[in-house]
């Protein structure tokens, strides 16, 4: 995992310009990297307040191993649905936490890509840069290092889901606007509050049945159990959710599935589209 660039112009004057304006790497990150001794000019380990001239060639170097022992590492059959040199994405089954919890540390997604790390020989901290809830499905990415985790947290990722919602929709498309905050008294539930985080959901309805919707979303912005609680407030629970609604005879968890995931990689700015299959559970519902 390397970043290179050559100068062939005089846009930047100093290695510190190149790191911050061309890379956008944070001070907190280019602080570590010169700790580690990972920024070279033409070969040699360099300060980055060198100044640079035409020619000259910037590595940075982040193939450096990290402290990942937090995590428990745990053998799973991983559905990987994407890999490169620099992230990984996998399709997550329901029933199982991305994060191991203080009275749980094993049996997490997490624990699942630490053992695959140490497969791969690659000892970085486990760094997820999407949540889904425990008993949601779909398309998990994890960050194989520190700088990828900073450019995708800060770029744009357009998310799609697949859910099944409660009755029929009087409009078959609609945008829900309402601000989402956590619920007084409670560390899991949110509620509807205007004094909350702007949240916004798109959705289509893409197929009907007697007395329940299968429904595509794209989130605008990405609160904690956005879509759950967005569907739960115009009166169209999804199935099975057991927070926001009631239990299901349909499906054992809450009907909702990361189908689809946009972005454009950091590093080669190629359009990248992931496509994790609808689970069973919710599929056997829709082939009607």
């Amino acid at each position: 995992m390397e970043l290179k660039y050559i100068v062939k112009n005089s846009t930047y004057e100093n290695i510190n310009q190149i790191i911050t304006s061309h890379f956008k790497i944070s001070t907190r990150l280019k602080n570590k990297l010169i700790e580690k001794n990972r920024i070279y000019l033409n070969e040699k380990i360099i300060d980055t307040r060198n100044n640079v001239k035409i020619g000259d060639k910037i590595i940075i170097d982040f193939n450096y191993e990290e402290d990942n022992t937090n995590i428990v590492p745990q053998k799973m059959n991983l559905e990987i649905i994407y890999e490169d040199d620099w992230l990984i994405a996998v399709n997550k089954p329901s029933g199982i936490a991305i994060h191991p919890s203080i009275l749980h540390y094993n049996n997490s997604l997490s624990n699942g890509i630490r053992f695959y790390f140490d497969e791969i020989s690659l000892k970085k901290k486990i760094r997820p840069i999407n949540r889904l809830d425990k008993d949601t499905s779909g398309i998990v990415i994890f960050a194989k290092c520190e700088y990828i985790q900073e450019c995708l947290n800060k770029n744009k990722i357009n998310k799609e889901y697949i859910c099944l919602c409660s009755g029929i929709f009087d409009k078959k498309e609609g945008t829900i606007n309402l601000p989402i905050a956590r619920k007084e008294n409670s560390i899991i539930e949110r509620c509807i509050d205007e004094n909350g985080k702007e949240a916004i959901t798109h959705y289509k309805i893409l197929k009907e049945f007697e007395n329940y919707s299968l429904v595509l979303c794209k989130l605008e912005t990405g609160r904690t159990h956005q879509i759950r609680l967005h569907m739960s407030s115009i009166g169209h629970p999804i199935l099975g959710d057991t927070l926001y609604g009631k239990p299901s005879t349909k499906v054992a968890r809450q009907a909702l599935h990361s189908y689809k995931i946009e972005f454009i990689h950091p590093i080669n700015k190629n359009e990248i589209q992931l496509i994790a299959p609808i689970p069973q559970d919710i599929r056997k519902n829709i082939s009607q």
